[in-house]
């Protein structure tokens, strides 16, 4: 049962929104020193250490493991964290962060289908209203560069990105259906599933890293404990005491944040066809969410 949201909770969601939403500038600055593989195995593994603290602080539970939990939990450590860190950190070579950011929009419209194919949750025909409006919102966003596949990188980096945006909506749907786990747990259990899967593949491909400038690895350091570490700890107290559709008001700030920080921090250009992406995107959104939204603010 949820309680009315209070100052605290207000707080924690107007943090989660700017930490999230700065997050893919800090990835954008990791990359001026380090690979993309190996900015996404150091945010993982940075990340897991900070949550097997914040576990034994905690004193969080370990689970019972069964079968089924180990398959959910490979799979969805794969497809949030390791897949779309990697997919994220290649994009953003190619693309601005605020792209990235405007393209994390899109998950909760991916969700909605995805819910509907794959669980018992219907979508009613608002909720494909606004789907629909999202996704004409995403093709604004790319515009006409996916054209050009095969003539330049920045087409298949906005690809990676929004892959890595349906990856996130896999994962939760799946989450969803994930059998009873500590949620601070199964943070922890993901990211170093992550950082396994990452580690190998960054050995393979960009070899064993080397210390780049300070600004970089200060970085990769932030990326490691803020938007892993404090990021987790905020939605767990923001879901437990407001509830999971206060949550959903982060989904409206990271965009704007991601298109502040690349405009203002990294002087990105920002055209016009990202505004538009924007609106379309976040009016869909609300949209879909509209019940829910109604129910939060009574």
């Amino acid at each position: 049962m949820t309680t009315q949201p209070t100052p605290a909770n207000w707080f924690s969601v107007a943090a989660l929104g700017l930490i999230w939403g700065g997050t893919f500038m800090v990835v954008a600055i990791a990359l001026e020193g380090y690979g993309p593989l190996t900015v996404a195995a150091a945010r993982t593994s940075l990340g897991s250490l900070a949550l097997i603290g914040i576990m034994g602080v905690m004193r969080s539970p370990l689970p019972q493991f069964s079968g089924q939990l180990i398959k959910y939990l490979l799979i969805i450590g794969v497809m949030n964290t390791a897949l779309p860190f990697a997919m994220l950190s290649w994009g953003q070579q190619y693309v601005p962060s605020a792209f990235a950011g405007i393209s994390m929009t899109a998950i909760p419209l991916f969700v909605l289908p995805l819910a509907h194919l794959f669980s018992d949750e219907v979508m009613t025909r608002r909720n494909a209203a606004g789907v629909t409006l999202g996704f004409i919102g995403a093709v604004v966003l790319i515009g006409p560069s996916v054209l050009r596949i095969g003539t330049g990188w920045e087409p298949l980096g906005q690809l990676a990105c929004v892959a890595a945006a349906l990856s996130y909506a896999i994962s939760s749907v799946m989450t969803r259906r994930c059998p009873p786990i500590d949620s601070i747990t199964m943070a922890t259990i993901l990211m170093i599933i992550g950082a396994v899967t990452l580690i190998p593949a960054m050995l393979i491909v960009e070899g064993v890293p080397q210390m780049a400038d300070t600004r970089s690895t200060l970085a990769i350091i932030f990326l490691g404990f803020v938007p892993t570490a404090l990021a987790a700890l905020l939605r767990v107290f923001t879901i437990r005491t407001a509830g999971a559709v206060f949550m959903t008001l982060v989904n409206y700030q990271v965009p704007v944040w991601s298109m502040v920080f690349g405009a203002v921090i990294l002087s990105e250009t920002l055209p016009l066809r990202f505004f538009a992406a924007l609106a379309l995107i976040l009016t869909g959104l609300a949209i879909s969410q509209y019940a829910s939204l109604k129910r939060l603010w009574r």
